[in-house]
């Protein structure tokens, strides 16, 4: 007979059911998997190594009066060569390929961010409406997705009405985001704005006590220290400061936490995959944008902001002005594709370094003056979201 050993008092107990009390029972040889560290108290017990068979020598008698001259004894040894299982070989071969998986994820969503702001930025120095330039990036995205759809690359996810309900909160808090990130960007150098924007975790703190009612361990609450001493720091020693800049990255902040929020509450009670989700999302922004920037900035300005642009660049700048707009959409579409993968623990954390390589890359192509006190508020506020990652753990 062959039975799973997961600690020798069940073990043991096992047996014990299947033999019948007071008989006498034949020579008999049990086989069982023993993990190599199931004993142990630090290995988890879903961990598996190799395995070995473990013999047991026969029992002659249980549960009755031991016969005359006989003892009943009962031994465990372990073979003296391990067995490979094939499943153990499939899930090493598993767990590599997952993780291999989610560190492409991870770089090509560092890489794709990277470009988006360097070209973000090129467009809103040449053509300084963050309005229209936040709408572009949306209908990209839209247009991609529908042409994805149309031809079948990726299946059109099934939505109904309490679908679109519950993502309309998510769409008013991303556009809103989007807009004031992009507004940001647009009167200050993106090395800055990340570093502000760096201080979301103090946002989720103050907005999950106070408006949703939860509570914290003190680590959390002293993460939360260098986050926002670090931004007061970067921000008090910003050479090329601006208010309307600093505000736009504040507002962010606020607006990606409801986001997250309510995105969590919205990824629960639906079946589509991430993808989908954030192209629909996309879709919902930018019906909910387009009339704003069109009464914001309207299309007059666009017209001759354009045609300016276009004689100081040439026509790099159509270039540039496309560039940022897939590049947004696809650098958000493979974060949500690694939510379906990955934790919200170990996304905290690829945010975090996201932002490390923005800020520096950044600082290198445009060749932002950077003051030692600057950067190391830059330094301290990047600190406090690690440890905020490590503290919510």
């Amino acid at each position: 007979m062959i039975c799973s050993l997961k600690s020798s008092s069940s073990a043991f107990a096992a047996t014990a059911d299947l033999l019948p009390p007071k008989s006498r029972m034949t020579p008999t040889l049990c086989f069982a998997t023993l993990r190599r560290n199931s004993f142990s108290p630090k290995t988890p017990s879903t961990s598996l190594s190799s395995i070995k068979p473990l013999y047991l020598t026969p029992l002659e008698s249980f549960g009755s009066e031991k016969p005359r001259g006989m003892s009943v004894k009962a031994k465990a040894y372990e073979a003296d060569r391990s067995e490979s299982v094939a499943f153990t070989d499939d899930e090493a071969r598993a767990a590599a390929a997952q993780k291999l998986k989610i560190s492409i994820y991870f770089a090509t969503w560092w890489a794709l961010n990277v470009v988006f702001n360097i070209y973000n930025k090129k467009v809103l120095n040449a053509f300084p409406y963050p309005w229209l330039t936040s709408t572009l990036s949306l209908a990209a995205g839209s247009l991609i997705m529908l042409l994805s759809w149309a031809a079948r690359v990726t299946e059109a996810p099934k939505t109904d009405l309490k679908f679109w309900k519950a993502l309309a909160p998510v769409a008013v808090a991303h556009t809103i985001g989007h807009v004031a990130a992009t507004v940001s960007m647009s009167k200050v150098a993106v090395s800055f704005t990340h570093i502000i924007k760096s201080g979301e975790p103090a946002f989720s703190v103050l907005v999950s006590r106070f408006v949703l009612g939860e509570r914290f361990p003190v680590p959390v609450y002293l993460s939360l220290v260098p986050i926002i001493g670090g931004c007061a720091l970067a921000a008090l020693t910003e050479l090329n400061f601006d208010m309307t800049g600093f505000m736009g990255a504040m507002i962010s902040n606020l607006a990606f936490v409801f986001r997250n929020i309510f995105s969590k509450r919205g990824m629960k009670v639906t079946s589509v995959s991430g993808m989908n989700y954030y192209a629909c999302l996309s879709m919902l922004s930018l019906l909910i944008l387009l009339p704003f920037a069109i009464g914001v900035e309207g299309p007059q300005l666009w017209a001759a902001g354009w045609h300016e642009a276009i004689s100081q660049i040439g026509p790099h700048f159509v270039w540039w002005v496309a560039a940022q707009s897939v590049f947004y959409h696809l650098y958000n579409q493979v974060s949500y594709m690694s939510l379906d993968e990955i934790s919200p623990l170990t996304f905290s954390i690829g945010n975090t370094m996201k932002r490390i390589s923005v800020i520096v890359s950044s600082i290198i192509v445009f060749r932002t003056p950077v003051q030692p006190i600057n950067a190391l508020g830059a330094a301290i506020a990047i600190l406090g979201t690690f440890l905020y990652s490590q503290a919510k753990q």
